[in-house]
């Protein structure tokens, strides 16, 4: 069975993590063709990505059945965190906006995993939590304690990873960890509609959104934010024939 699927609908691409029986924990394997999989899309014509899990959950994490390995050496568990953590890295780094459909738990690295993603629709059966704090690691994996904080303020995002508990849907959509709750059902029709109304706009113009927005996330003060934004409308005026799409939108209307 594949583990990895991708299929693309027009603009539109869907990535689904498929291992539905371990509710999609991710082995090493996995994790080697979700990032190949983004290299595709990466270089593919689509405007937007939907990530999701088959069957009833998101993803549960990095499968703890291999944590059972005990050999003794430093460089190989450095080597494997690095290469999870390069996931949300890649996501980040994707020049399509993306959207995680959350169906189910997304717990310990699935939680970083969905927070790695530009947005988030939750079904009702959506829940999240920071697990690994409850099998005495830390909380802090790959981007949660960067990320969390940052899409539901501090003091929420001490509280979840401190205990570990679930987020339930509803909590999720209260604390802006989802954009909106849809039944089960209706969970990938509503992400690929978002994903469609992203695809509409401007190629260049939604590319450099995204990288402003995670740029921006990260800069120390709303003057160096300013800089960048003036830089990015600059940029969008003289860029030739690229420029031409946006100016075709309306842009020199403004």
């Amino acid at each position: 069975m594949t583990e990895v699927l991708l299929e693309t609908d027009g603009d539109i691409a869907v990535l689904t993590l498929n291992r539905p029986d371990k509710r999609n924990a991710l082995t090493d394997g996995m994790v080697d063709a979700v990032l190949g999989t983004l290299r595709q899309v990466a270089a593919s014509p689509a405007r937007a990505l939907v990530v999701t899990g088959a069957g009833k959950g998101f993803c549960a994490g990095f499968d703890l059945s291999l944590a059972a390995d005990a050999r003794d050496d430093a460089a190989f568990w450095v080597a494997r965190q690095e290469r999870y953590a390069a996931l949300v890295t890649a996501l980040r780094a994707l020049p399509q906006p993306t959207i995680a459909a959350v169906n189910g738990a997304a717990a310990g690295a699935g939680f970083g995993l969905a927070l790695a993603c530009d947005t988030r629709i939750g079904s009702t059966a959506c829940r999240f939590n920071a697990a690994f704090i409850k099998v005495g690691m830390s909380s802090c994996d790959i981007g949660v304690s960067w990320l969390l904080p940052r899409a539901i303020g501090t003091t929420r995002a001490f509280e979840l990873m401190l205990t570990g508990r679930m987020a339930e849907a509803d909590e999720a959509e209260r604390i802006g960890l989802v954009l909106r709750l849809t039944p089960p059902e209706s969970l990938l029709y509503e992400a690929r509609g978002l994903a469609r109304q992203i695809a509409a706009n401007g190629q260049l113009g939604t590319w450099l959104t995204k990288r402003g927005m995670w740029a921006n996330l990260e800069a120390g003060s709303l003057a160096a934010a300013l800089e960048l934004e003036n830089r990015t409308q600059i940029l969008m005026r003289g860029t030739g024939s690229l420029a031409a799409e946006a100016q075709g939108q309306g842009f020199s209307r403004r």
